[in-house]
């Protein structure tokens, strides 16, 4: 998708976003989807206000992307200067976007692309989720018979 150097394209960015990820079977509802409208629209925002260059917004989706393959985000813009992470203070209302980019994505990074860069992240879909872990070994009490003659675990008290 070709984006404008205009902060609206952003909302427009996740439009086409959740649309291709539907496509994908990848239901909007999914926590999934939402990582990746998030990372979107924080890489988009990133190319738009600080490049001030039209941009362009690539999802690719791996092997397997709507069961337990990869999706990859690229945006690439034709500003050479590479990205560089800030460390937002408190009140501040920006600087936040590749700290969460790296919170959010499994692997992120940048790479020169023609007269600019492409800025991109990946995040994996695992096929089920993880079991819980199982906790320490705790000390198992006694069993003791209800005096009721229900089978204990049966009730709660």
């Amino acid at each position: 998708m070709e984006v404008g150097p205009d902060p609206a394209e952003v909302g427009r960015a996740r439009r086409w976003a959740r649309s291709r990820l539907a496509g994908s079977g990848i239901g909007d509802d999914e926590p999934l989807a939402e990582t990746l409208v998030l990372l979107i629209s924080e890489l988009v925002t990133n190319a738009v206000v600080h490049t001030g260059c039209p941009a362009v917004l690539r999802m690719l989706f791996g092997p397997g992307a709507a069961q337990a393959g990869t999706v990859r985000v690229e945006v690439a813009d034709n500003c050479a200067r590479p990205p560089r992470p800030r460390l937002a203070a408190g009140d501040d209302t920006g600087g936040r976007g590749l700290e969460l980019v790296d919170g959010l994505a499994d692997r992120w990074g940048w790479k020169h692309e023609g007269a600019g860069k492409s800025i991109w992240c990946e995040v994996d879909r695992c096929a089920e989720p993880h079991p819980p872990l199982p906790s320490p070994a705790a000390p198992t009490a006694p069993v003791i018979p209800s005096p009721s003659g229900l089978t204990p675990g049966a009730y709660t008290v």
